[in-house]
């Protein structure tokens, strides 16, 4: 499974691309607004920070205004990925945005129906949104598993690129049924290492380590 971030705060992105444990990056207008940022500057710089495809969305909502604007995004960098609302502009955009070359990111999903015509229309990723779902008291992992049997069944290049992660176990449980990405926010990034256990072997270890007076650096 890739690994994506679900940020625009340069200084996280920075310290998580330090581990190698990164393959992308994942931004939307409520993340914009939140670094306080140009989205244009802020996302160059993301781009230039990582290898893997950085998803920057349109904010508009009618064809024409949507490749305006995915023309400006596209021009931020090799790796940049346009990022698209799943709605009948959104799914033409994308057709002829793929068309051309361009990676897209269809967002906003939140049935296998639509994860279906997103791929019809060659999107790169197609992004549902298991927290809101959860949110709903609908069982978000459902339709991952649903996407998954539906693309399998036709081979669509499309990959699940598993969105609006809340917890550890939304990782886990995304990955065992076969989403191809997960885009997580940095603290649930983090947190996948995390386990008591381990925490508490540490300090056995670190205690009896002490305890030899040795130092292996010298």
């Amino acid at each position: 499974m890739k690994f994506f971030v679900d940020t625009a705060d340069i200084g996280d992105i920075r310290e998580l691309n330090a581990t190698g444990l990164l393959d992308g990056v994942t931004t939307n207008p409520s993340l914009i607004l939140k670094s306080g940022r140009n989205i244009l500057e802020v996302t160059k710089e993301i781009c230039a920070e990582v290898d893997g495809p950085v998803s920057a969305e349109v904010a508009a909502s009618d064809y024409e205004t949507i490749m305006k604007e995915a023309a400006v995004l596209s021009k931020i960098a090799d790796n940049i990925c346009i990022k698209l609302p799943l709605t009948m502009d959104g799914l033409k955009a994308c057709k002829a945005l793929t068309s051309d070359g361009y990676k897209t990111n269809v967002t906003l999903c939140f049935s296998a129906n639509q994860a279906l015509l997103a791929a019809k229309a060659g999107a790169t990723f197609i992004s549902p949104f298991i927290g809101r779902l959860d949110d709903m008291a609908i069982n978000g992992m459902e339709l991952i598993g649903e996407i998954r049997t539906i693309y399998d069944n036709y081979g669509f290049s499309t990959e699940i690129l598993a969105a609006s992660i809340r917890t550890v176990n939304h990782v886990k449980e995304a990955a065992l049924i076969g989403a191809d990405v997960a885009t997580i926010p940095p603290s649930t990034l983090k947190a996948l290492v995390k386990h008591p256990l381990t925490d508490k072997g540490l300090e056995q270890f670190t205690a009896d380590w002490a305890k030899t007076g040795q130092n292996i650096a010298g």
